[in-house]
């Protein structure tokens, strides 16, 4: 059977999960094209297929075929891909390892994104989203994210709250200042082996109530010409940095 109408109630359903209300109210998410398809089929959290009519996908699981003009709404991309998934959100770990990486308040999906894969790259344990932080569901940040939302462990905290649990716990916490910060490349191995490094909002940097509860700040040394990176390039510096 193939599912024609936008009054199908299935159909409903999926076109509300692209608002981020109906994603907490039912802890539920779509992604599309193969590729993310796919990621969440491997991780476990797949529990639907949506395909469009005359495509096949051979993996073990519930589908629903529907139409090309259905997948078109449906779509949150330019070109819609035939390839979409009901996916259910992951249990959060509470034990969040060694190496973490707090963000405050970014706003922009695809920064977020793009964080979440550099985490994973550079072997993060732990993300942790502050209060007022872009939705992690978001169409956009999990197209970003390349499948790597999958394949880490990312909580929702208060961020005061978690970075005071994190200092009674011996885990030294690094802001980032571009004017004071320590140049990353000066810490030392021992400083590097149990970390959290906190990233700020793309226009005002981490918060002045948060910088003050850090252990220390620090800055990528760059051409005097150039201010500020933006948030997702620094990141990946400095994680590469701190795991080197």
């Amino acid at each position: 059977m193939i599912i024609t109408s936008m009054e199908n109630e299935k159909v409903k359903k999926y076109k509300k999960l692209q608002k981020k209300k109906y994603r907490d109210m039912y802890h539920q998410y779509l992604v599309e094209g193969m590729h993310l398809v796919l990621e969440a089929y491997k991780t476990g959290v797949l529990e639907e297929l949506i395909l469009e009519e005359d495509v096949a996908l051979p993996i073990p699981s519930p589908y629903t075929y529907v139409s090309k003009e259905i997948m078109g709404k449906l779509s949150m991309m330019d070109t819609p891909s035939p390839y979409m998934a009901l996916c259910r959100k992951k249990e959060e770990k509470e034990e969040v390892g060694k190496k973490i990486l707090i963000l405050d308040e970014i706003q922009d999906p695809g920064n977020l994104g793009t964080i979440i894969r550099s985490a994973v790259a550079f072997s993060i344990d732990t993300i942790i989203l502050s209060e007022n932080t872009v939705d992690l569901y978001n169409p956009k940040v999990l197209r970003a994210t390349q499948g790597m939302v999958f394949h880490t462990n990312i909580l929702h905290r208060n961020a005061k709250e978690i970075i005071s649990f994190l200092k009674e716990s011996d885990i030294p916490v690094y802001g980032t200042n571009v004017v004071y910060g320590e140049d990353v490349r000066n810490l030392s191995k021992k400083d590097k082996e149990s970390f959290a490094l906190v990233m700020g909002n793309e226009g005002n940097g981490v918060r002045n109530e948060i910088s003050s509860l850090c252990d220390k700040n620090l800055l990528i040394q760059m051409n005097e010409e150039v201010e500020s990176l933006n948030v997702a390039i620094a990141c990946s510096i400095l994680l590469y940095e701190l795991g080197r």
